[in-house]
């Protein structure tokens, strides 16, 4: 595990993903076949573009492990446990998040927030109240930057593990899940996570909470189809607001929980899903 305390810079060295090795061996192979026939350069840069325009999409597919592992659902034991985890991004929000953690209480159900470090920094007492009540923060960057996913090894990292250092020295706890800003990622993130320690999860729903202003779409986008090991993604922060100025998500959670409460669904954090202690 990193000295999350080091602020030296780190060289990552770990396995590169499957598709990356292959890109590699594609480039090579598309190499030789320039060096070998230089008349039909057009077909071999033709390779390789289209090598590129399919890492492209996979970098904006979140759901995808073209780029390396990824969590999209639960494990098997979670499953016929009848577990599900409700997960919020983008948080702490000192309006949002408070209510947010009243509504699980009074359901009994636990989740995991994926939160920004520098907004854990600024809101530390809220970040241990999510702590104390027996919920997990995980990893959403420090600063939860539009460009994250254009950054290289080293950007990446310096991001990623800001936010692991604003997370313990708020909380005590370090992260073992990470989720990237918009889920958008680019195939240097893998290394970067192994090298932290870090698992990527994306989800297995989303309901949109941060474009849709009526509860009711965001409601049936999560709840169609729910069943155990179901990954479940809201907006504690940057949650779009409904005319009344309500947070959307203040109207779906009570009847989320009230759906998964009537199909016999717990909601725990993803250490619990995954028999893991929080570290």
């Amino acid at each position: 595990m990193l000295d999350y305390a080091s602020d030296r810079s780190e060289h990552v060295s770990v396995p590169w993903p499957s598709c990356m090795k292959a890109s590699m061996l594609w480039h090579g192979a598309m190499t030789v076949g320039l060096v070998a026939d230089p008349a039909h350069f057009a077909w071999w840069a033709g390779g390789v573009a289209t090598n590129h325009l399919a890492l492209s999409a996979a970098s904006m597919l979140p759901r995808s492990a073209l780029l390396g592992p990824n969590i999209t659902r639960l494990s098997t034991h979670a499953r016929e446990r009848n577990q599900v985890c409700l997960t919020f991004d983008d948080g702490p929000d000192p309006f949002v998040t408070p209510q947010v953690l009243d509504l699980l209480e009074d359901a009994g159900a636990y989740a995991s927030f994926f939160c920004v470090g520098e907004r854990l920094e600024r809101f530390p007492q809220l970040a241990r109240r999510i702590i104390e009540l027996g919920h997990t923060i995980e990893n959403h960057t420090q600063t939860h930057s539009h460009r994250f996913a254009f950054r290289g090894t080293q950007g990446l990292l310096t991001e990623i593990r800001n936010a692991q250092i604003s997370t313990w020295n708020v909380t005590g706890t370090h992260p073992s899940f990470f989720r990237a800003p918009a889920g958008m990622r680019n195939p240097w993130l893998q290394p970067v996570l192994a090298h932290l320690g870090l698992r990527l999860v994306s989800w297995t729903r989303r309901g949109s909470d941060t474009v849709q202003v009526k509860p009711e779409p965001v409601f049936k986008r999560l709840a169609h189809n729910l069943a155990g090991g179901d990954i479940l993604l809201l907006h504690d922060g940057h949650g779009a607001r409904m005319r009344s100025a309500q947070p959307v998500i203040l109207q779906v959670l009570p009847a989320l929980l009230a759906r998964l409460d009537a199909l016999s669904l717990r909601s725990v954090s993803l250490n619990a899903a995954f028999d893991e202690s929080p570290s």
